[in-house]
């Protein structure tokens, strides 16, 4: 079936560079929790010992100037665009990929909106071939993946609705023999889309990795990408990393 809409969404870095391998943005927020700067919530969370509360971010510096200043879109020093996108109640900033603000979710997801509907028992966004076809759950993603036991409510992986009504995360295939377990083709093409709208950094941009594609068996050299690799057999994004990262020589 079709999937729910996901959340939109590094440690201290050099001056003048962009984003991270989560979000594009040229500004780093000041966790009001340690006073840190971070890139962005999950850099935060992956390096202390405790989580940032994306409403309470107040301030943000400046990339380019390293100006401290109140959270908005643009630097108000040296005109610096922080995000295409921003969102004022999540101190959301990254590239525009049609992002919109729920207010029932209480956090941005990746639309365009036209194409979500809240469904307000299962309180959450789906998409609107579900609207009326789908067996509601109540308050269905305010809880753990069965499968990877993350929060399916704000993670930024798409969770998807099953028959019987729960949700999954990467849910799709089969846990005994890895092999996909539903018709992936939509999605498989969603993740192309957002793939292609978030280029990884510069360090990572000619990186390669052999892969093991769970769906035809077969085995791929691609380039590293965080959001997911890419069969060149099947096209499935069912993969497992079969060796290391490295540079791709004839890149350098």
């Amino acid at each position: 079936m079709a999937a729910t809409a996901r959340e939109d969404g590094a440690s201290g870095q050099e001056r003048g560079q962009r984003g991270c391998e989560h979000y594009d943005r040229g500004c780093l927020l000041k966790a009001p929790c340690c006073d840190k700067l971070y890139t962005c919530r999950l850099c935060h969370d992956n390096n202390e010992d405790h989580q940032l509360d994306r409403f309470k971010v107040k301030e943000v510096q400046c990339i380019n100037c390293e100006k401290i200043q109140h959270a908005q879109q643009t630097c108000e020093e040296c005109s610096t665009l922080f995000g295409e996108y921003y969102c004022d109640i999540c101190h959301l900033f990254d590239k525009d990929k049609k992002q919109y603000h729920c207010e029932n979710c209480g956090i941005c997801r990746i639309g365009p909106k036209e194409d979500f509907f809240h469904c307000l028992k299962c309180n959450l966004c789906l998409a609107m071939n579900l609207q009326g076809r789908h067996k509601c759950i109540e308050n269905v993603s305010r809880q753990n993946c069965p499968i990877c036991l993350e929060d399916i409510h704000t993670s930024r992986v798409v969770a998807h609705v099953l028959p019987c009504g729960h949700l999954l995360h990467r849910g799709y295939r089969c846990p005994l023999c890895m092999h996909s377990a539903l018709d992936m083709t939509r999605y498989w093409r969603q993740l192309d889309d957002e793939v292609a709208q978030t280029p990884m950094p510069s360090e990572y941009q000619n990186m390669t990795v052999d892969i093991l594609c769970n769906d035809c068996n077969g085995r791929s050299t691609v380039q590293f990408h965080i959001l997911g690799m890419k069969c060149k057999i099947c096209e499935s994004y069912n993969t497992a990393q079969a060796g290391g990262r490295r540079i791709s020589l004839d890149q350098q």
